[in-house]
């Protein structure tokens, strides 16, 4: 059957023509931005590349969806020796070392004994607060006695104001002599002991550790003479730990105590903490706050003067974001690959904030498409493939 060209048929062709046309230009209205084929850009003008199937095997791809993109503020830090956790024990006495319990390294408990110190003025003293302890005995009895005997008009006034004198003047001796003691380093427990008969064998005395930790230093040895103040042991206990940290005060504005921040030290697992401390005042150089964390350290991972990295992130509200791990430079062009009906397409995009692994998007792609977010590195290898293949390389 022949077809007759007339003026109809004509009319009918050409607006079929014009259909397509449109219908063409809407199809391009994509929500994809600039083209890539601008060799400024640097990224190869190759639009659509398609993968091997090795390749698509290991393509993976998910949906551009809304997020919370957390903006985090990282800056370096340091461990450091929480100060509640250290204990210097010094000598409080004047004497020599007769015997040394523990050594560098030990890890000792509370009340555990670190060294004993042979000490004549020790001696001195517990005979004299013994002495003193019954001088005090003897006159409280006779006062007491005395106030009875007052009472029934058997002695005068007098006698008893001169027996409340003696026991009074006994018991300053005695409590003159007892704070000597407690002041290096005895405990009212010892005393206790000492005045029901449990005394100290000679007149040795011997230190003991104030809290459970590890002895990090040892300056005395055997036969050593001491002098009160004398620093013998030092004791830490790192099972909790302070990190600080400097921030800028814009930064430093932005954050409260009880904020919990990341403590990631390098090579080693991240470590959240509470915000303890800040700063009141800026340091006068570099114009910083300084920051305090307090870090639980129960397996003793962390090493005080050991350099670390701290994040705080500041919470903001959901926005279009796409995993870190998607993103890939293509030339000079940091874009990303989309799943297209046939193949995939590398797409630039204009990104914002980055933090917890994802990153903002704010031109070049739309909710819902799908874009690859493993297997990206084989679809670059195909696309500079492709590129070079095309003569584009240069």
């Amino acid at each position: 059957m022949r077809t007759r060209w007339n003026a109809q048929t004509g009319s009918c062709v050409l607006a079929l023509c014009l259909f397509v046309t449109a219908c063409g230009d809407r199809g391009s209205e994509q929500p994809t931005p600039p083209p890539q084929a601008n060799p400024q850009a640097g990224a190869p003008r190759i639009s659509i590349i398609q993968a091997p199937a090795a390749v698509r095997d290991r393509v993976r791809t998910d949906p551009v969806a809304i997020h919370v993109v957390p903006d985090v503020v990282t800056a370096p830090g340091e461990v450091a020796l929480d100060l509640k956790q250290v204990a210097k024990i010094m000598s409080r006495i004047e004497g020599q070392v007769e015997r040394i319990y523990v050594q560098l390294g030990d890890r000792v408990r509370r009340g555990q004994p670190l060294v004993a110190i042979d000490s004549l003025r020790l001696d001195e003293l517990v005979q004299e607060y013994l002495v003193t302890k019954a001088q005090v005995d003897v006159a409280e009895s006779g006062y007491r006695r005395t106030e009875k005997l007052a009472a029934d008009q058997i002695v005068t006034e007098r006698r008893l104001v001169e027996e409340r004198g003696h026991y009074i003047e006994a018991q300053a001796r005695h409590q003159h002599v007892r704070e000597k003691l407690l002041s290096m380093g005895m405990t009212a427990g010892e005393l206790h002991q000492l005045e029901h008969g449990s005394h100290q064998e000679g007149h040795r005395y011997t230190l003991t550790s104030p809290i459970d930790g590890t002895v990090v230093a040892q300056n005395v040895v055997r036969g050593q003479g001491v002098a009160p103040g004398n620093e013998l042991f030092e004791v830490v206990d790192t099972s909790r730990v302070w990190v600080f940290a400097n921030l800028s005060i814009e930064q430093a504005r932005k954050f409260k105590e009880g904020d919990v921040g990341t403590i990631l030290p390098k090579g080693g697992e991240p470590v959240a903490a509470p915000l303890t401390y800040l700063a009141p005042v800026a340091d006068e150089t570099t114009r910083t706050i300084r920051v305090r964390f307090e870090v639980a350290n129960q397996q003793h991972r962390l090493k005080p003067r050991e350099y670390v990295d701290v994040q705080l992130a500041i919470a903001s509200p959901p926005t279009l974001a796409v995993p870190v791990s998607a993103l890939t430079m293509v030339g000079n062009v940091r874009g990303i690959f989309v799943q297209r009906e046939t193949g995939y397409a590398f797409v630039p995009l204009e990104v914002g904030r980055e933090g917890g692994g994802w990153v903002e998007v704010r031109n070049g792609l739309t909710a819902g498409e799908q874009v690859v977010v493993d297997g990206v590195f084989d679809l670059k290898n195909v696309l500079l493939k492709e590129h070079i293949g095309s003569g584009e390389g240069g």
